[in-house]
């Protein structure tokens, strides 16, 4: 069986692997120069590949079309993808906070070396080639795919897996081809949202905190009243608003255009008691400097400013002249530091891409098109997303291997 995967990521990669090991002539196009360029940029350039949570947990952190995936999480899971990487290809893991799954090494190269040595084992054929179009033949109602086009050429395959990724970081070849390809297969492709991406704030002073990175805060989403996300961890302001690990995953619960808004909790590890004896302190220590001058144990300096103009106590008021409902003002603020979102910034700079080919028109055993016949799909190029932590590389891969395992028609 004559086997072309479209795209050289880690669904890619995969599929081709697994197809090969399954006994097929597999051929794998790429449009770029080198394999697996996302994948040797994801988990900041570590690599986390999967998450080792209980069945359960992985489901609750895929907030698109979870039920797709239950055949094949079931089929491949996370066992098999350590057991993959660790056995197989001889690649020794480490497990880190919030079960994420990393190379011990601290290496993405190592992952992405270990998929292309696999390749070579399997006598895998990489073609750095774009393709262009799918070669369909229609007879009544029936669609097949019988090969890809790249330009003029013409490659004929007896099953082909689109396995492109989406629109985020285009730089790495993710434009986006894929939706065009299943639109040539009839294929509904869903709205495309950015997902696990900085966010744009209204408030005009995160431009001055540019480049402040803050360690153990606690940021909470709303929509409204409604409580979406709080975690506690670390983020980072920009000329445009907010990013870091913690705004990154809460954006992955912002699914429409409603009003959302974050919560900083600046000192989550004190109550407000706890917090106002410590302020208390601070300013009996400096009692005869300005307000300004006296935060400096409890704030980052460039922040200082920032808080005491939306405290609206005066900066020059000395700090034994606080009074005590100025304290608690400048308590409920350190708190409940609150941002509004105006949006989130381009799928360009987004890490997943939420959207793509609708699931109603794929078989969620096998991953194959219920609408033409010979056409498969694995990986970021189907409407399934999830959370930060390895979810959706495990995704790629659950994906991956159902789409590889199942022969074509």
């Amino acid at each position: 069986m004559k086997v072309i995967v479209i795209g050289g990521g880690a669904a890619g990669m995969f599929a081709g692997i697994m197809s090969a090991a399954g006994g097929a002539s597999v051929t794998v196009f790429e449009r770029n120069e080198r394999l697996g360029r996302k994948l040797g940029i994801t988990g900041k350039g570590r690599c986390n590949l999967t998450n080792d949570c209980t069945k359960e947990e992985f489901f609750n952190n895929i907030p698109t079309n979870p039920r797709f995936m239950y055949s094949s999480y079931s089929a491949y899971s996370k066992d098999d993808v350590m057991s993959f990487f660790e056995y197989e290809c001889g690649v020794p893991l480490v497990t880190e906070r919030g079960n994420r799954v990393f190379p011990e090494s601290g290496k993405a190269a190592d992952i992405v070396n270990a998929l292309e040595r696999k390749l070579k084992e399997y006598s895998v054929k990489v073609i750095h080639e774009r393709v262009t179009e799918l070669i369909l033949e229609k007879s009544g109602s029936n669609i097949r795919c019988k090969g890809v086009r790249c330009g003029d050429r013409e490659f004929p395959a007896d099953k082909v897996i689109i396995a492109t990724g989406g629109k985020s970081y285009p730089a790495t070849g993710s434009t986006g081809d894929g939706y065009q390809l299943a639109k040539q297969a009839g294929h509904t492709i869903t709205p495309i949202r950015p997902s696990l991406v900085p966010l744009e704030i209204r408030q005009k002073y995160c431009s001055e905190l540019m480049g402040l990175s803050l360690r153990n805060v606690r940021l909470t989403l709303y929509q409204g009243t409604k409580k979406l996300y709080s975690e506690q961890g670390e983020m980072l302001f920009t000329h445009f608003g907010v990013s870091g690990p913690l705004v990154l995953t809460a954006s992955g619960y912002i699914r429409n255009d409603d009003p959302h808004k974050l919560v900083i909790d600046l000192k989550p590890a004190l109550d407000e008691k706890t917090l106002d004896s410590r302020i208390q302190r601070d300013l009996a220590e400096f009692s005869n400097r300005d307000l300004a001058n006296s935060l400096d144990k409890l704030l980052p300096r460039s922040m200082i400013p920032v808080i005491v103009r939306l405290s609206g106590i005066p900066a020059e008021k000395k700090a034994n002249q606080i009074t005590h409902k100025e304290r608690a003002a400048l308590v409920k603020l350190l708190k409940n530091l609150e941002l509004d979102v105006k949006g989130t910034r381009p799928v360009t700079e987004a890490i997943i891409t939420s959207g793509g080919v609708d699931t109603k028109e794929i078989d969620p055993k096998t991953c194959r098109s219920k609408l033409c016949d010979g056409l498969y799909f694995a990986g970021e190029v189907i409407d399934v997303d999830a959370f930060t932590g390895g979810f959706n590389l495990q995704i790629a891969f659950s994906t991956a291997y159902a789409a590889a395992q199942l022969p074509g028609g």
